[in-house]
């Protein structure tokens, strides 16, 4: 096996992805795809290049190419700003090293793995380039929906063309990138854009001045403290370290990352340890501004590291007039821990956990994490930060094992450590965080909320904890505490600071909430927005379906569904939607099928899943297996109660399952019980009352006076949240 083969088959995606539309290309790129001779790849690379080169310049520079150079039509295409620089960037790396194959003469090998990647790069933007012209050219009066779908086939109507996967190319993410940051900015008041910018920074990278790409951590620690201090500064809006992730290795000039990101500053970084001594270079660079606005060089001995990254901090923060508060002062010029051994573990204790949480969830970076954490602990057993890490390591390990959900000390270790963290340092934020989603996972919600606000009393630009105040305020099982403005405000507030892999996340958050809990179709535009930024096919069917779910169109779901099966048979989460959509039309040995595979799928997993086991009872019973049935009822019953009990996540949707399993056993008293419970919650989500209005689990009492009175009174508080929602937005510019 060549060493590039992971990219000739990502090329082989790209070629059968083509279908005939791009004829030359696909010719090129077959023979590149299949041939074994090095020089020939990059011949065929170039020729790749030169296709895409010569349509280019007919279509853009608006002339034949003739016989000119590759270099110069991409040094006029440049120019002209006819091609984004990153694409520009990809076309002067192949264009140099695919020379190679054009005239055979020694080279590395390895240089045909850059090129590979280049390519892919190039293709990709190249096919999203002649999709948005033929776009342009045939654009529709109006754009549905189901316009945006895979296409179908006659063998399998459901198949996706692979092109979707396509669809998120370089030049788009710059796009819609900057589109997203002005959108952001609309959100938040026009007449705020201007502070934003003056008081906005990103810190990007730091580059390690040695060559020891295993001390890279201490580059990324000097820049993550840096960051974390201004984070703590109210006056400034500071970009997450996720969203500065992506232009670690870039070609791309600061303007643009400052554009793209919405800042008005950056900040760029090099660090270097030597024995006991470290040098940090720093340069202040203001977005469209030619050189720097400040710049220093500290060559300091690496115990005084944690005065530098204060330095630092406070004389950006001045550079940027930003108001620092006596309090902030105290706690960016703390000293997290006196042993610089712990430190030391600790730094790469928090790279690892980073590496788990924003990188591949790989376990393995988890256990290191933990490891190093309690390193660190063994030289100084008061570091609050070590703490605080094992706490988000052991919340992060437990809160979704089956075997500890009804455990009467759940998650304790989590809220033990967020102590210990507190006890030394009653300033840290991330201790706060840890221990408030404690409160969230056991349904102590006063506590939650007020720890969260906590957090970010101490650090203004923690964008977790604003996206996790958000969906627990209006996603929590205990309706007592929803706000929709609130949690829209917090959601807004995660938006404008993270610009990074996270973000389609967090939009499905804003998505989710405006369209399923506050009933506003406008919501499905930010699904829009999701499937431009990450390209993700099955996400976005997923919101398709959930569309018609809303307007209880269950047999266009279903085949929206079917798409999504098709394309991945594992996915828990589709397997318990078909199942409950499929009962919801009677079909019943259909909805057999796919709860029989959920719950093999569950086991396989190892989740519990709180709110389904009545559902596949009222399946089984339909289906005339009476024993499986009580089987399941109980299992509900008793995951129903303990949630309750318990205080757990699950909370008051179980009155509502309970309700439903009653009232289809006939226990009329026990059923109204617990839908009064239900009902009594202040604010009820819109997707509820779609449900209740059709689910079947209330057939035998949907036609009874204190039923209909019930659903009156639900529908009625779900109306006046509504309303009201309604009117803020619509003051935020929003609808």
């Amino acid at each position: 096996m060549t060493i590039w083969s992971a990219e000739i088959k990502e090329l082989e995606t790209l070629h059968k992805s083509l279908q005939g539309h791009h004829p030359d290309l696909e010719k090129e790129l077959e023979k590149l795809t299949k041939t074994d001779d090095e020089n020939m790849i990059l011949l065929y690379a170039r020729r790749c290049l030169e296709v895409i080169i010569t349509d280019l310049c007919e279509c853009e520079l608006k002339r034949p190419r003739k016989t000119e150079p590759l270099k110069g039509i991409i040094d006029k295409l440049n120019k002209e700003q006819k091609v984004p620089s990153h694409i520009i960037t990809s076309m002067d790396h192949l264009n140099t090293l695919s020379s190679y194959g054009a005239h055979p003469k020694d080279f590395d090998p390895r240089q045909i793995k850059p090129v590979l990647n280049n390519l892919t790069i190039i293709i990709e933007w190249y096919l999203k380039y002649k999709e948005a012209q033929t776009n342009t050219q045939t654009k529709p009066e109006g754009i549905s929906y189901e316009s945006k779908l895979p296409a179908d086939s006659t063998e399998d109507s459901h198949k996706p063309k692979k092109k979707l996967i396509l669809l998120l190319s370089g030049i788009f993410l710059v796009v819609v990138i900057v589109v997203l940051a002005l959108f952001v900015f609309d959100i938040l008041g026009g007449k705020k854009q201007t502070k934003e910018l003056e008081k906005s920074i990103a810190v990007l990278p730091f580059k390690l001045l040695s060559e020891e790409p295993n001390k890279q951590y201490l580059a990324d620690g000097m820049m993550d403290a840096i960051l974390l201090h201004l984070s703590k500064i109210e006056d400034l809006r500071v970009m997450s370290r996720t969203s500065v992730e992506q232009y670690r290795e870039t070609g791309k000039t600061m303007t643009e990352i400052g554009r793209e990101l919405g800042v008005g500053y950056l900040l760029e970084g090099s660090f270097q340890k030597y024995g006991d001594n470290v040098r940090l270079i720093v340069q202040l660079i203001k977005r469209g501004k030619e050189g720097h606005e400040w710049a220093n060089e500290y060559d300091r001995n690496w115990k005084d590291i944690f005065t530098v990254q204060s330095e630092v901090a406070q004389a950006i923060a001045g550079e940027l007039h930003a108001v620092i508060t006596p309090e902030e002062k105290q706690i960016i010029e703390k000293i997290p821990t006196t042993n610089l051994t712990a430190y030391d573990f600790y730094q790469q204790g928090s790279e690892e956990l980073v590496n788990y949480r924003w990188g591949d969830g790989n376990k393995a970076s988890l256990t290191k994490a933990e490891n190093l954490y309690q390193k660190a602990l063994e030289y100084d057993s008061t570091f609050a930060g070590a703490y605080s890490g094992l706490a988000m390591v052991y919340r992060i390990k437990h809160s979704s094992d089956v075997d500890s959900y009804f455990a009467e000390n759940y998650l304790d270790s989590v809220m033990i450590l967020a102590d210990l963290a507190l006890s030394y340092d009653d300033h840290l934020a991330e201790a706060y965080y840890s221990r408030g989603l404690y409160y969230h996972d056991n349904g102590k919600p006063e506590q939650a909320l007020n720890d969260f606000d906590e957090a970010t009393k101490f650090n203004p630009n923690y964008w977790e904890v604003y996206v996790d105040k958000a969906v627990y305020i209006y996603a929590s099982w205990d309706y007592n505490h929803v706000d929709y403005i609130k949690a829209f405000e917090n959601l807004n507030k995660a938006i404008s600071i993270n610009h990074g892999k996270e973000l389609p996340a967090i939009l499905n958050y804003m998505a989710g909430g405006l369209t399923h809990y506050a009933g506003f179709e406008k919501g499905y535009d930010y699904y829009e927005k999701i499937f431009e930024l990450d390209g993700d096919t099955n996400s976005y069917l997923y919101a398709l379906a959930a569309r018609e779910w809303d307007f209880g169109n269950r047999e266009k779901t279903i085949e929206l569904e079917l798409t999504i099966y098709k394309r991945d048979s594992n996915d828990v989460g589709i397997l318990f939607r078909l199942g409950s959509d499929y009962m919801m039309l009677s079909q019943y040995k259909e909805s057999l099928k796919y709860f029989k595979k959920y719950i093999e799928r569950l086991e396989t997993l190892g989740q519990l899943s709180p709110g389904a086991m009545h559902r596949v009872g009222y399946v089984y019973w339909q289906n005339g297996y009476k024993k499986e049935a009580e089987y399941y009822f109980n299992e509900h019953k008793r995951i129903s109660e303990e949630s309750i009990k318990k205080g757990r996540r699950y909370g008051g949707g179980a009155y509502y399952d309970l309700a439903g399993m009653y009232a289809f056993l006939g226990e009329k008293e026990k059923a109204y019980q617990n839908l009064r419970e239900w009902a009594s919650s202040p604010i009820i989500p819109f997707w509820w009352i779609i449900l209740i209005k059709d689910d079947p689990m209330f057939d035998s009492i949907r036609n009874e006076p204190e039923f209909q009175q019930i659903l009156r009174d639900v529908e009625a508080k779900y109306q006046a949240e509504h309303d009201r929602v309604g009117k803020w937005l619509e003051e935020q510019g929003m609808l």
